[in-house]
C-alpha cells in the first residue's frame, strides 16, 4: 500500500492536474464551446486516473486489515458518497433518500445473514437424522439383492421376540412429507393449466364437440388415478413381503416399506399403467370417440397423471381424487363452473377436471358444467346412441341399467354351458327391456 501511495505523490498528478483546472479558468471566456468541453474532459481523464489509484490503495488497505476490519468505515463514509454520485447523476435523489435505500440494504443483509445461519442449522440437524437412517436403507436394499437371487431362503423361527426399540427420529418419507405433498399438489395444478389444455386442443383437431373432448380428459384423470392406486398398493405389497422375512431395524416396518417406496420410485411401471388406462376408457360406455384415431394421442397426459397419482399415494395422508358423477348437485367448495356453465342451475351435467381431496377435505378445486334442462336431454339422446370401441364382447357398467346385444356371428353364447345365467337387474323396473335371447 505504502509503494503505490509513494507512486502517487511521485507522479505528481494532483500538481498537473490543479495546474490543469487554473489554465483553464484563465482561459474559458476566450475559449470556444469545443475547447472548454475538450479540457473539461481532459481534466475528467485525468481525475479518473488519480481516483483509480486511490481506488486501489482503498483496496489494499482494506486488504491489510483483514476480511472484517474497515467494514463500518466503509459502511458509513465511502457508500454514502457512492450512492450521491449515482442520486446526483441518475435520479437525483437527495442524500438522506439514498442513506435510507443504503441503510435498508444494510438491514436486510443482516436478515439475511441471520436466515441463512438459521437454516444452515436447521439443514445439520435434518443431516444428521438422515444420516441415522441411510446405514439401515442400505442394509434393506441388500437384502432386496439377495431376495432375487434363485438360492433358498433359511426359514426364521416365529417363536415370540421383544420387539426392537424404535429410533425417535422419523424417516426420509415422514421428513420430506411437507415438500412433496406442496411439490404435488403444485404439480396437479400445473397438469390442469398446461398439459389438459394440450391434449384437449389436439382432440378438437379430430372432435368438434367441445364436451366429448372434455369428457374424455375427466376419464382419462379419473382412470389413471385408479390405475395408478392399484400399481401402488401391489407394488407395495411387493417390498412389505420382501422386508418381512429378514427386516429388524429400529423402525416400524411401514416407515421402512414407505421409504423405499419414496426413494426407488423410478421402479413404477408407469408404461403397464397408460395401458390400462386406455384399455379401460376402451370400453367405457360415457365417451365415444373417431374409430380412426385413438386414446393414445393422450398417452403424455395419461404418463403424467399416473406419475403423480402413483406419488401422492405415498404421502401421509395419502392424497386423491374426489368422486364424481352426472347429476350430482353442484358444490361450490368442490367444483368451480366452467365458463359456459348456468351459474343458476343446481345440477352438474358433466365434469371437465375432478376435486383433489385429503383426506375429506378439498384441497384442489375441480371444474364442472351445470346447466339447467341438459341433463335430461342428454340422457334420451344416450339411450338411442350406441358406442362399441372393444372387439369382445364385453359388458360396460354404466349408472343406468341397459343390456348389451352380442352379435350372432362372433360366438355361440359367451357364457359357457352349465353355468348360470346372469341375473337381469330389476331395481329400475321403468328402464328394464326385454331379456337378452342367446342361443
Amino acid at each position: 500500500m505504502a509503494d503505490s501511495l509513494r507512486r502517487l505523490i511521485n507522479n505528481e498528478s494532483c500538481r498537473i492536474l490543479q495546474e490543469k483546472l487554473e489554465n483553464w479558468y484563465k482561459d474559458y471566456h476566450i475559449n470556444s464551446c469545443d475547447q472548454n468541453l475538450n479540457r473539461c474532459c481532459e481534466i475528467i481523464e485525468m481525475n479518473s486516473m488519480i481516483q483509480g489509484q486511490l481506488f486501489t490503495i482503498l483496496n489494499q488497505t482494506a486488504r491489510e486489515g483483514g476480511h472484517y476490519a474497515g467494514v463500518e468505515t466503509i459502511k458509513s463514509r465511502l457508500l454514502p458518497w457512492l450512492g450521491t454520485c449515482f442520486s446526483s447523476t441518475t435520479s437525483g435523489r437527495p442524500f438522506e433518500t439514498s442513506l435510507s435505500l443504503i441503510q435498508e440494504s444494510i438491514e436486510k443483509e443482516r436478515q439475511l445473514r441471520e436466515f441463512a445461519s438459521t437454516r444452515n442449522h436447521e439443514l445439520q440437524q435434518l443431516e444428521k437424522e438422515l444420516n441415522s437412517t441411510r446405514l439401515q436403507l442400505t442394509l434393506v436394499q441388500q437384502e432386496l439383492a439377495r431376495s432375487r437371487s434363485p438360492s433358498p431362503r433359511p426359514c426364521r423361527s416365529r417363536s415370540p421376540s421383544p420387539l426392537p426399540l424404535r429410533s425417535c427420529s422419523p424417516g426420509r418419507a415422514r421428513l420430506t412429507n411437507a415438500a412433496r405433498h406442496a411439490h404435488l399438489v403444485a404439480r396437479f395444478s400445473e397438469i390442469y393449466t398446461q398439459e389438459r389444455l394440450d391434449a384437449q386442443n389436439l382432440l378438437r383437431t379430430y372432435i368438434d364437440d367441445l364436451e366429448i373432448v372434455q369428457r374424455i380428459i375427466y376419464v382419462a384423470a379419473v382412470e389413471s388415478f385408479h390405475a395408478a392406486k392399484m400399481a401402488f398398493r401391489q407394488f407395495k405389497m411387493r417390498v412389505r413381503k420382501t422386508l418381512s422375512l429378514t427386516y429388524s431395524g429400529p423402525e416400524s416396518l411401514e416407515d421402512t416399506v414407505l421409504d423405499y417406496i419414496v426413494r426407488h420410485e423410478d421402479l413404477y411401471d408407469v408404461q403397464a399403467s397408460v395401458n390400462e388406462v386406455i384399455r379401460a376408457m376402451n370400453i367405457n360406455p360415457k365417451i365415444s370417440f373417431p374409430p380412426e384415431v385413438d386414446f393414445i394421442m393422450i398417452s403424455s397426459l395419461i404418463r403424467e397423471l399416473c406419475r403423480v397419482a402413483f406419488s401422492m399415494q405415498t404421502l401421509v395422508p395419502p392424497l386423491d381424487i374426489a368422486f364424481g358423477a352426472d347429476g350430482e348437485l353442484f358444490n361450490e367448495s368442490k367444483y368451480r363452473r366452467s365458463y359456459d356453465s348456468d351459474f343458476t342451475a343446481p345440477l352438474v351435467v358433466y365434469h371437465v377436471w375432478p376435486a383433489l381431496m385429503e383426506n375429506d377435505s378439498i384441497i384442489v378445486k375441480g371444474e364442472a358444467v351445470s346447466k339447467r334442462g341438459a341433463l335430461w336431454s342428454r340422457r334420451s339422446r344416450s339411450k338411442s346412441r350406441s358406442r362399441s370401441r372393444s372387439m369382445s364382447p364385453i359388458l360396460s357398467h354404466s349408472a343406468s341399467p341397459s343390456r348389451t346385444l352380442l352379435p350372432r356371428s362372433r360366438s355361440p353364447s359367451p357364457i359357457r354351458s352349465g353355468s348360470p345365467r346372469p341375473a337381469l337387474n330389476t331395481s329400475n323396473t321403468s328402464d328394464c327391456l326385454e331379456p337378452c335371447a342367446f342361443t
